[in-house]
């Protein structure tokens, strides 16, 4: 009976054995909503060659920035629900669009299932390095006195959220300035044809360290010790502007649990890794070690969050 019982947990186990060993069984790609350059593109081709490093992995990144959002997670949609392409997706889509986009043709919550957080940390307000304006204060009174709306970029909704936030808080009315992606808007600014531009802090570092981009403030809760010189929203008088971006992986909800759980455990250890730390800790803001159900609830408690703002600055969908 003894030897029945093993025999009958062997061939139990068998089945799910052979599972998590054929994946994958083709290239893994991550489609970034965003165009290369911006801060959720490098990290998803940092972990793309670190996969491929530490596990043979073929993993590629494809760019498909454009509609919010919806051009990538519409090539994921349509993708085999087998794990091969996941989504690198930012607090944008998955929590900002179902906020301020009415008829949206997904469910962030219901479409995709959370695999691997990357990162989270503060969004930045960021002028030209030579600009006049050297704190938010500086920028707001300019505005005032020149009586006219202030310019503000973004390449999502999210950061329309953020620069929409600071028109409510600091009485000057917002122009927003919508980009496909980060590096035409952060060009502009640097050329003068924007006030302000609303960017992920991890983006926009190396041009900061260069003098072509000043950061006004970051909407962290606390400054970033890399920037000590670069104040919070908060001190900058807006006590309730507190915000954050974040990136993390996704799956079509109804790949298998095996190939997401291996997924899940494949991107925690490089993330672990000697390697991954190095990286982090070249980067402003922190890893974001959620996976699974834990990375779905953070996911909804940003969302809660966001939706509080929005409705406290009045935004509607559009």
């Amino acid at each position: 009976m003894r030897r029945l019982f093993v025999a009958l947990l062997l061939l139990l186990a068998t089945p799910f054995a052979f599972a998590q060993a054929a994946f994958p069984t083709k290239p893994i790609r991550i489609i970034v909503p965003f165009n290369a350059g911006s801060g959720s593109d490098s990290y998803s081709r940092f972990y793309a060659e670190l996969l491929n490093k530490m596990y043979g992995w073929s993993v590629t990144v494809e760019n498909r920035p454009g509609g919010s959002g919806v051009v990538a997670i519409n090539a994921v949609k349509g993708a085999p629900a087998d794990g091969h392409t996941l989504l690198l997706a930012s607090v944008s889509p998955m929590a900002v669009n179902p906020i301020v986009l009415k008829n949206l043709p997904y469910d962030p919550f219901k479409d995709f299932r959370p695999v691997h957080g990357l990162s989270v940390g503060p969004a930045a307000f960021v002028v030209r390095g030579d600009s006049p304006y050297r704190t938010v204060g500086d920028l707001v009174a300019a505005m005032k006195k020149a009586g006219r709306p202030m310019s503000v970029g973004n390449y999502s909704k999210g950061y329309e959220l953020i620069g929409a936030w600071l028109g409510t808080a600091s009485g000057v009315p917002v122009t927003p300035v919508t980009y496909k992606g980060g590096s035409q808007m952060v060009t502009d600014v640097i050329g003068g044809q924007l006030d302000v531009a609303a960017n992920d802090f991890s983006g926009v570092a190396p041009l900061i360290r260069e003098g072509r981009l000043r950061a006004l403030a970051i909407t962290g809760d606390r400054r970033d010790p890399m920037f000590p010189d670069v104040p919070t929203m908060k001190e900058s008088g807006f006590p309730d502007f507190e915000t954050y971006v974040w990136a993390s992986l996704y799956v079509r909800a109804e790949t298998p649990d095996d190939v997401t759980a291996k997924l899940a455990g494949a991107i925690g250890r490089a993330m672990a890794s000697e390697e991954g730390k190095a990286f982090s800790a070249k980067n402003p803001g922190q890893s974001l070690a959620l996976a699974m159900k834990e990375l779905g609830d953070f996911q909804m408690r940003e969302y809660t969050r966001l939706k509080r703002a929005a409705d406290a600055a009045g935004i509607k969908p559009e």
